[in-house]
């Protein structure tokens, strides 16, 4: 099952979704009610001698906390690599945790100078932030118990599908199965306990996590491996940072010849799927899909 996934992937035309307002302030462009501010260039940063980066924390193995306290992750990988290129160490980087609903606003607010949080690019988020040069492929998944198993959306007809708030698993059922009743929680920790809780009969978010999640929690399967668009998941700074977006777009395409994302996911991903996924249906070296 697991290996379909790999065919899944690749055989989905690339497109983008639109990201549906999810009522609060974040990937929906909504207002918390402070001040907008412009963000620091890069030039800026390199003054200041850190780098402030907005990551998950608990989207493992994206960007996690592990049992040591230490912030791990495919993106957090990439996070210490930039940091180490600008100011010669990887410790200069000041990670910020944010939720999937807030990352817009994070830029907005320039509380951070990059987000590397399993970001998808869609239409209507690039009206609102720049992305850079992406590194990621992505499609959406649901896993749930074995005991009752959904293996196609229909099965989800009557039943309670767990999305997480200002993502694009939240956009696309709610756009394409409006009939499905969803039951949205603000972060992905949340979203997996109200699964193992029976709150819902299945999660949905990225393909490529919740097989890493049901290779880690016995008794779940991922039913429906690839649904939606094939997308892409890429860095962002907040509208108009050219000067930093630049910089990241040139590193991407610097660290491509290296193959540094598949060393990423050698170190990163590969200790959670072992060979279920081939890294070619997910990494993306120098920017190139």
């Amino acid at each position: 099952m697991k290996k379909r996934l790999l065919g899944a992937l690749l055989g989905i035309a690339m497109a983008t979704g639109l990201l549906a307002g999810c009522g609060q302030a974040g990937d929906n462009g909504g207002s918390t009610g402070g001040a907008a501010a412009k963000a620091r260039t890069l030039s800026e940063i390199k003054e200041a001698g850190t780098i402030k980066i907005g990551v998950f924390s608990d989207k493992n193995p994206f960007g996690y906390v592990d049992s040591n306290g230490k912030i791990q992750g495919y993106d957090v990988y990439f996070a210490k690599r930039l940091a180490k290129d600008l100011f010669g160490s990887e410790d200069k980087v000041e990670f910020v945790y944010v939720d999937a609903a807030s990352r817009v606003e994070y830029l907005k607010s320039a509380k951070v100078d990059v987000i590397l949080a399993n970001f998808t690019v869609t239409d209507e988020r690039k009206e609102q932030v720049d992305f850079a040069l992406p590194y990621m492929k992505v499609a959406l998944g649901v896993v749930s118990p074995d005991a009752s198993l959904i293996s196609d959306v229909g099965d989800l007809k009557d039943g309670t599908l767990i999305v997480v708030k200002g993502t694009t698993a939240e956009t696309y059922f709610s756009e394409n199965h409006p009939e499905i009743k969803l039951l949205k929680f603000d972060e992905y920790q949340e979203a997996y306990d109200a699964l193992l809780d029976g709150r819902g009969d299945a999660f949905s978010t990225d393909n490529t996590e919740v097989l890493a999640w049901a290779l880690q929690n016995k008794g779940f399967t991922v039913g429906i491996e690839s649904i939606g668009n094939l997308d892409t998941i890429a860095p962002a700074v907040q509208k108009g940072n050219k000067e930093l977006q630049d910089w990241i777009n040139s590193e991407i395409e610097t660290l491509g010849k290296e193959q540094f994302f598949h060393k990423d996911f050698e170190e990163t991903l590969k200790p959670v799927y072992g060979d279920q996924i081939d890294p070619e249906n997910l990494v993306v070296e120098g920017g190139q899909v």
